[in-house]
């Protein structure tokens, strides 16, 4: 006969409420492992869909994962230029936040270079890529926007022609692509008033001149668009995407670059190591202390509530010493107790888990590595809380049951 089952049959009501709110807490615990695992992986998904070998940005800058980072648009044909480039692409990057249907909708605008890239790489689940340079859309589903649905962000109308799941920011917003023309357009947008005090500003500005006073045509100029003004160039672009071709050797194509004093150079496993440890360094670490006061936590109730089980038997142990029981018998019954609690309480987290997590609003990565040491972690968790209640049987006195 098994002592520990015989006596959880006794207390059922209170071994199962003990499960219970051990299985909650061990969730907890597993739901922040799979949140940290979300983290990195929700941060470095466009970085490794865009699949770019190399990543040109601003000189003495860590890229626009990191900062601000601004280049030329006519830096992607300088590139195309380089000896061992198959292909070059420009790469815009930025958030919104507009209000939608009465409600604040937040997008991480992202510009694929048309016509070279119209999208075919995304991950699609309804609808098709762009196959406009203008007022199209690829969206991803956790914006809440519908097939065909239409969004107004500056001037302009987008109509949305496909959706993609999964595709989100660093942080946890949902991706919206772009032609790159459409991503300026959304970023330097304007109200109608401050590009007439701006072009108002440029004309005062030119008329001060003597320059502007020789020829008059040029202040007329200076008082229309900038894109008829041939000292304005393109809007910059945040960075500049290179593919190297099969069979080159991407470093030296890399040293190529390094020679341009413009821009800086990084590789996607830098601009990885970049994104983790600059954005999103400081979220990791703060999870990671959150896991390990858990799983200290857990420890201590576990103990605690392992110990109190112990002391409402005191009077039995001791009968069973009066009976001749040896310690080990006592021990075991407790040390099993604890065992079966952890595991019904790690098999309980795992079961809740899995319909809690797809609900959570950031993405939750459950990996099996990280189930196989949760189940180490909780092993030990519960050798070590049986040990103070198994301190505590060792000291009962068989006298007491005489007592009473």
């Amino acid at each position: 006969m098994n002592l520990a089952l015989r006596d959880i049959r006794h207390n059922r009501a209170r071994f199962a409420l003990t499960t219970l709110g051990i299985g909650l807490l061990l969730m907890i615990v597993m739901g922040m492992g799979g949140i940290y695992r979300g983290l990195i992986a929700e941060a470095t998904l466009l970085v490794d869909r865009i699949g770019a070998d190399l990543w040109l940005v601003q000189a003495s800058t860590r890229g626009p994962f990191a900062e601000i980072s601004r280049v030329a648009g006519n830096l992607e044909d300088r590139a195309r230029a380089v000896p061992g480039v198959a292909s070059a692409r420009r790469f815009v990057s930025h958030t919104v936040q507009r209000e939608h249907r009465g409600r604040p909708l937040r997008i991480v605008v992202q510009g694929l270079s048309w016509p070279e890239d119209r999208g075919d790489w995304l991950p699609l689940i309804a609808g098709r890529p762009l196959r406009q340079a203008h007022y199209e859309m690829v969206a991803d589903r956790s914006l809440g926007l519908a097939l065909g649905e239409q969004v107004r962000l500056g001037k302009d109308v987008y109509r949305v022609v496909g959706l993609t799941q999964g595709m989100v920011g660093s942080g946890g917003d949902g991706l919206g692509f772009f032609s790159v023309a459409d991503a300026q357009a959304i970023q330097f947008d304007e109200p109608p008033e401050a590009t007439r005090l701006e072009r108002a500003a440029r004309f005062d500005r030119v008329v001060a001149n003597d320059l502007g006073r020789v020829q008059p045509l040029l202040a007329d100029r200076s008082a229309g668009t900038s894109a008829n003004i041939p000292a304005f160039g393109q809007p910059l672009v945040s960075a500049v995407m290179v593919t190297v071709k099969p069979g080159a050797n991407p470093a030296a194509v890399a040293d190529t670059f390094r020679r341009w004093p413009d821009v800086t150079v990084y590789s996607t496993a830098a601009q990885k190591d970049l994104l983790l440890s600059g954005m999103v360094d400081k979220a990791r670490r703060q999870l990671g202390l959150f896991r390990v006061l858990l799983v200290i936590i857990s420890t201590i109730i576990m103990a605690l509530i392992i110990y109190t089980l112990t002391l409402d038997k005191l009077h039995d142990l001791a009968m069973l010493k009066l009976m001749g029981a040896r310690n080990r018998v006592l021990a075991g019954l407790i040390l099993q107790q604890s065992l079966l609690i952890g595991a019904l309480g790690y098999a309980l987290a795992w079961w809740l888990g899995q319909y809690a997590f797809p609900r959570f609003p950031r993405l939750v990565v459950i990996q099996t590595p990280d189930l196989i040491a949760l189940a180490g972690i909780v092993l030990g968790i519960s050798v070590l809380a049986s040990l103070l209640g198994i301190w505590k049987a060792m000291r009962v006195e068989p006298n007491k049951v005489l007592a009473t």
